[in-house]
């Protein structure tokens, strides 16, 4: 096998990654785990690592574990969220 085909593609890597996050927290309940995971992400990855994983989900491309694509939901979900709260805005959305 020539060294080009043992490397992982970027899109690979961030998969591959999110899987193993994924089975490191999986000890504890599915619900604790994705919550788990999705922090973990929301932690450690880079804005534009998190945009590529949510990419790949989007379009069917990332061969996610259950835990793994339920916790890039959650986090897509979030970050979606956040994005549609006015600047400055804590907590919960204002009341109108």
């Amino acid at each position: 096998m020539d060294d080009d085909a043992m490397m992982m593609s970027n899109q690979d890597r961030l998969i591959y990654m999110a899987n193993q996050i994924a089975r490191n927290l999986s000890a504890a309940s599915h619900g604790m785990a994705v919550e788990a995971v999705a922090d973990h992400i929301a932690s450690f990855w880079a804005p534009r690592m998190r945009a590529q994983i949510f990419a790949l989900q989007a379009e069917g491309r990332a061969n996610l574990t259950p835990v793994a694509d339920a916790a890039i939901t959650l986090l897509r979900n979030r970050d979606a969220g956040l994005a549609a709260r006015p600047v400055g805005a804590i907590g919960q959305p204002e009341q109108q």
